[in-house]
């Protein structure tokens, strides 16, 4: 790729860590959500890596704790006119993409991702442009932007189905922006695929080696991987999907023990599903080596009660998610492809 984006610029963005509360505390602001969510008529979208607090209180008031796909399928059919989403910044914008008449609110807007930040339009423009004859397929976490620029948006529960499908109809792709993911499809599918190099900083933090050891030391686990993982974590995996199929994949397995390469944050599902087997976080520290996020996307980690409970109250700049109209518009396209796609594959 002939570009000159430094993708190691993301670590500019890296939020500070979250200040723990007390049981009394938690109990307090859960309490005045519970209360605020019947107020305001709104509903709990969070994802899997949010902490467990925000998981559980979520499944408490009939909201939906979910894979990015599954976040969106459900914001646009429920009822509720008020959305908490409880995730990083592009999961609240593909909520307002696909409900623009409703009003989407997050914990903060400054939530980001190591994905999105490491895929700036401009330069992923020029990217395009320089192989104008190739159909471009972005994953979800990317800005609104960036997917108003593709042809097709996948999450990583498609992917692997979606670039069949276009390679079967002779179609060669730019795929972006997790080159490890990119990589995956491109071993799975065989498909002409040219990946921008951008990396997710939780799963590309697994050691190999690390993971190696703790294989001889845990010899009746099954290592369960994320396809955002670099190669050799992919290898030593006995399975690899997304956080929905991983969580699948735990109740199907005999194995007593799991060792999960993604964020530590799908332990709370998980375990809930499997509450018999023994869960153990890959390792993120080698020899010598020092981890910055830890197995926890540290975007994410800045959800918390206290701050969900002030933006379903007082809404505003900080909490309210906006999409410019013909950037929404421009979005919605490739997105209605993705979620038809999905229809599509459940009705085979």
């Amino acid at each position: 790729m002939n570009l000159t984006f430094d993708f190691k610029s993301i670590n500019r963005h890296f939020p500070p860590k979250p200040i723990s509360i007390s049981t009394e505390e938690k109990a307090y602001w859960r309490n005045k959500i519970k209360v605020l969510l019947k107020k305001k008529n709104a509903v709990i979208i969070a994802h899997y890596y949010t902490d467990p607090d925000i998981q559980s209180l979520a499944e408490e008031t009939g909201g939906c704790v979910a894979d990015s796909l599954e976040m969106a399928r459900f914001g646009s059919m429920h009822s509720a006119p008020n959305l908490l989403v409880a995730g990083v910044r592009f999961m609240g914008e593909t909520a307002k993409i696909l409900s623009p008449e409703k009003t989407v609110l997050m914990s903060t807007l400054n939530a980001e991702c190591s994905l999105d930040l490491g895929c700036p339009i401009n330069e992923f423009s020029r990217f395009c442009d320089m192989h104008a004859d190739r159909t471009v397929v972005v994953y979800a976490n990317t800005s609104v932007a960036v997917k108003g620029r593709a042809d097709w948006i996948v999450t990583s529960s498609i992917a692997v189905k979606l670039i069949e499908y276009l390679d079967s109809i002779g179609k060669k792709i730019i795929w972006a922006p997790d080159r490890h993911l990119g990589n995956y499809i491109q071993k799975k599918t065989g498909a002409d695929i040219l990946s921008w190099q951008g990396a997710c900083i939780v799963h590309e933090e697994f050691k190999i080696q690390a993971l190696k050891r703790m294989k001889k030391l845990y010899p009746k686990a099954a290592v369960l991987a994320h396809p955002e993982s670099p190669q050799g974590i992919i290898d030593l995996a006995n399975i690899v999907g997304s956080t929905s199929q991983l969580i699948q994949a735990a109740k199907s397995l005999s194995h007593p023990q799991l060792i999960i390469a993604t964020d530590q944050g799908i332990f709370y599902k998980m375990q809930k599903v499997v509450p018999d087997k023994k869960l153990l976080a890959a390792p993120t520290m080698g020899e010598g080596a020092t981890c910055r996020s830890c197995a926890h996307c540290p975007w994410m980690a800045m959800n918390n009660l206290k701050d969900m409970a002030n933006g379903l109250e007082h809404g505003g700049n900080a909490h309210e998610v906006h999409v410019d109209a013909a950037l929404c518009k421009a979005a919605l396209l490739p997105l209605n492809r993705m979620l038809s796609f999905t229809q599509s594959l459940t009705m085979r």
